[in-house]
């Protein structure tokens, strides 16, 4: 279907002259007459002429996974915040399962011409998944920032929430209330932040709780409520007083399991969320959990994007922020 010239004079509220002088890249008409008339064109679905499609340097992809579990959409808003205050706008790419790929939202942002791109828990943080698309992204030249899910072969900046010290604040509360068969429940061991989480869970377990094989108290399945239920099942089966959740929405699924079971939260079981998204404190009980700190790491996202476009190379290797424990209701002193 061809551009109707009245359609986007209409709904820019400008001339048909006007429309047909910026589409041609024509001089005469105020930057913000253009960007009103462009922005039409957008909006109705039709595609710019090919020369205007390189004017869009002020656009950043951000991609994130589906925006069913709460932290997500926090990072998205943090990062479009931030982005919009150094001057550039946010093309927003969400991941749900079965949805659209992260390989076909980098083409859609390259044919655009975006000035870079943040991936925040993208496939860079699958490790069956291999790094080719990455290079290929760096040999274009295109500035890119990773969030949680460093991998040392991607020439990037790197920034991810401490894995280990998220798994040491849980464990040691929960060990200061007197627990000791304290259970792990988190996602699938292909994603980088899991690999650090059990790597951080084994080793503390053994130093800190003398548990010969820490293996046994961990149950991987997937960050969802239901997963939380499943992992649920098989720690309390293995004699969990407590659990550490590798999210908060993993965690509402393991108080569901333990009531299920006939037990009460936190009485008989404390549970620990992770991520610190809204949501957590208003669940029943309030949840304890380990927050991120989103902010720090959204806004060194973006200094580090945008120092990276401006031609300042940023340190590589992986930056770690130091995640917070909240104390709620949801976790307390072992029953003796």
């Amino acid at each position: 279907m061809g551009m109707r010239l009245s359609e986007v004079a209409a709904h820019a509220g400008v001339s048909e002259a006007t429309v047909s002088r910026v589409l041609n890249d024509r001089p005469g008409v105020a930057q913000a007459t253009r960007e009103a008339v462009l922005t039409s064109v957008d909006v109705l679905g039709y595609d710019r002429p090919s020369a205007l499609q390189r004017q869009m340097v002020g656009m950043v992809g951000l991609i994130v996974p589906e925006l069913t579990n709460p932290i997500f959409p926090v990072f998205a808003q943090t990062i479009q915040t931030s982005l919009a205050s150094s001057g550039y706008t946010a093309v927003l790419c969400t991941q749900a399962p079965g949805g659209v790929h992260e390989d076909d939202y980098l083409g859609m942002l390259l044919a655009r011409g975006v000035a870079g791109v943040i991936f925040v828990s993208g496939q860079h943080a699958n490790l069956d998944v291999g790094v080719e698309r990455y290079l290929a992204l760096r040999s274009r030249g295109l500035p890119m920032v990773l969030v949680n899910g460093h991998r040392d072969e991607i020439d990037a900046p790197s920034l991810s929430n401490d894995e280990a010290a998220a798994v040491d604040l849980a464990v040691s509360h929960l060990v200061s209330l007197g627990h000791e068969r304290i259970g792990l429940a988190t996602g699938q061991h292909r994603y980088v932040p899991v690999v650090r989480k059990v790597e951080a869970f084994d080793r503390i377990m053994r130093e800190r709780v003398g548990v010969d094989d820490p293996s046994e108290l961990v149950a991987e399945t997937w960050f969802s409520v239901e997963g939380g239920v499943l992992a649920a099942r098989t720690l309390l089966d293995r004699g969990a007083t407590a659990i550490v959740c590798g999210s908060d929405l993993m965690a509402l699924g393991v108080v569901r399991a333990v009531r299920q079971a006939g037990l009460r939260v936190p009485e008989d079981v404390s549970v620990v969320g992770y991520d610190g998204a809204l949501i957590s404190g208003y669940t029943d009980p309030p949840l304890t959990t380990v927050r991120q700190d989103v902010g720090a790491m959204c806004e060194a996202a973006v200094r580090a994007l945008v120092d990276e476009i401006g031609g300042r190379p940023q340190p590589r290797g992986d930056a770690l922020y130091a995640p917070e424990l909240v104390v709620r209701a949801s976790t307390t002193r072992v029953r003796t």
